[in-house]
């Protein structure tokens, strides 16, 4: 950044980068990349690692040499990484010290040359020519290649452009009020997903200051919001659930910050979770932000809104429509529910090779990633359920996500997953699967009697099972057709 080229840019827990140096790297990759690697624009490399300095520099280079970088997170299989990278056909594939060795004896299509960063990374850097001339870049040309979870099908490449990037940036600092050159971002989520790359993105792009995160430990992210001038974070429920698990002690020797803005989002925020952030950091700080890969944010519950509006997302943020639609294709009127629509300038440019998906997905300028939502009288979005996850129950539309919301306002339930089960009767019936506080003796019975007063009767599941967890996608979300499918007799 040339107004502050001395200024540190970020930090982890190993090294940190001042803004020349970080923008000198950057350049240096985009070099070695058209250069060493002989990448031309539009073509693809890879990234399977954890959260580090590297990881961004080579998404800035990258970005710089119109190379689209397809971001693999690592928590998935060897046979998983061959399949995208396969797809993607990318060339080269940057890997950290913990994957690089795994990877190597992956059995890939095509010839994909691995860089692994540390030695072998630094060296390739330090051989590279610089090119001044820099490839003209489009700003509809693809930026990162983040692929999903693939949870009903193979994972799909989602094209995400560079206007769809900084014009989302531009929102962010206009919602949350975090991204000034003076604010300080704690970036704990992993880069490799949309959310945790563009939040911590964000900062850099603004002049800020980045604190990086590779592994969450409660204590240390606590002691950090405390004692470092943190003013932005981003945290997934898990997150809050495991630093509401610590003992008071802990709690209160940490509390107090100078945060600004706390940003939930990728999952719901359970409302008792919700109660205990506000109570513990502040009640004017949280946003409960909804969006998808392919839509990017699509809307904010601000923190002046979260005591009034229940189990919402809020108002669409700066530049988006929404539509509420019923099968029929016409919009819904207030309180109904139907499939969600957006249409803004931050959506993606479809799937990589799969233009089947990518007509599904998007209809004339709008996007739905099939997610059930209604609007209340004054607009603000409530999401119900992904359609895919929808109960039909003796001819009757049931939506898990509802029940679960209920659920998890018991005192002794903390996470709950409602799944329907083939049912001889009904077509599906309910079933709960819940986690509860360490020392509580789960009686469904009380539970039960706790949801008929808050739901309808045909909502609330009959059969509970405890669990010590919720099971999750390598993308940290709930992985219900696991539930199902151990749910389900064998044979």
């Amino acid at each position: 950044m040339s107004r502050n080229p001395d200024k540190i840019a970020i930090k982890d827990f190993q090294t940190k980068r001042t803004y020349q140096e970080l923008i000198s790297r950057a350049d240096r990759i985009t070099s070695a990349l058209t250069g060493d690697l002989n990448l031309s624009n539009g073509a693809h490399a890879a990234i399977v690692s954890g959260n580090s300095i590297e990881y961004l520099e080579l998404v800035a280079g990258a970005s710089q040499a119109g190379v689209a970088l397809v971001t693999i997170n690592p928590l998935l299989s060897n046979s998983e990484i061959t399949a995208i990278c396969n797809n993607s056909q990318a060339s080269v594939l940057f890997a950290d010290p913990l994957n690089a060795d795994r990877l190597r004896s992956c059995n890939f299509a095509t010839e994909v040359r691995i860089i692994e960063l540390g030695k072998e990374f630094e060296d390739w850097l330090a051989s590279a020519k610089c090119n001044c001339a820099l490839p003209e870049v489009s700003e509809n040309s693809v930026f990162t290649i983040p692929y999903t979870s693939g949870t009903t099908g193979n994972p799909k490449g989602v094209l995400v452009s560079h206007r769809s990037r900084i014009l989302t940036m531009y929102a962010m600092a206009a919602e949350y009020g975090c991204y000034t050159p003076g604010d300080r971002f704690l970036a704990i989520a992993p880069l490799c997903h949309g959310a945790g790359m563009v939040f911590a993105l964000a900062s850099l792009f603004f002049g800020g200051f980045v604190q990086l995160i590779n592994h969450f430990d409660p204590e240390i992210v606590l002691s950090m919001l405390h004692t470092e001038d943190i003013t932005g974070v981003f945290m997934v429920p898990t997150h809050f659930h495991r630093i509401f698990d610590l003992d008071d002690n802990t709690l209160n020797q940490h509390k107090g910050t100078n945060l600004r803005a706390i940003i939930s989002n990728a999952a719901p925020l359970p409302n008792a979770t919700k109660e205990k952030v506000i109570q513990y950091f502040g009640d004017n700080l949280l946003h409960e932000t909804y969006g998808s890969t392919e839509a990017s944010i699509v809307t904010n519950l601000r923190p002046a809104d979260q005591g009034r509006k229940r189990n919402c997302v809020g108002l669409p943020i700066s530049s988006t429509l929404l539509q509420i639609r019923n099968e029929e294709g016409n919009e819904c009127g207030p309180d109904e529910p139907g499939e969600l629509f957006s249409s803004s300038p931050y959506v993606f440019n479809g799937y990589w090779q799969n233009d089947k998906e990518t007509t599904a997905a998007m209809q004339d300028g709008w996007v739905s990633v099939g997610d059930i939502a209604k609007k209340d009288a004054e607009g603000y979005l409530y999401i119900i359920d992904r359609k895919k996850d929808m109960v039909i129950s003796g001819g009757i539309n049931i939506y898990p996500r509802e029940i679960e919301a209920v659920l998890e306002q018991y005192p002794a339930i903390k996470e709950a997953a409602v799944i329907g089960l083939p049912d001889q009767k009904w077509g599906e019936r309910l079933k709960a699967y819940v986690v509860v506080d360490a020392g509580i003796e789960f009686e469904s019975t009380e539970v039960i009697s706790f949801a008929e007063s808050l739901l309808a009767k045909y909502k609330v599941p009959q059969e509970f099972e405890v669990v010590a967890e919720l099971p999750r996608n390598a993308g940290g979300k709930r992985a219900k057709a696991s539930l199902r499918t151990q749910s389900l007799p064998s044979g």
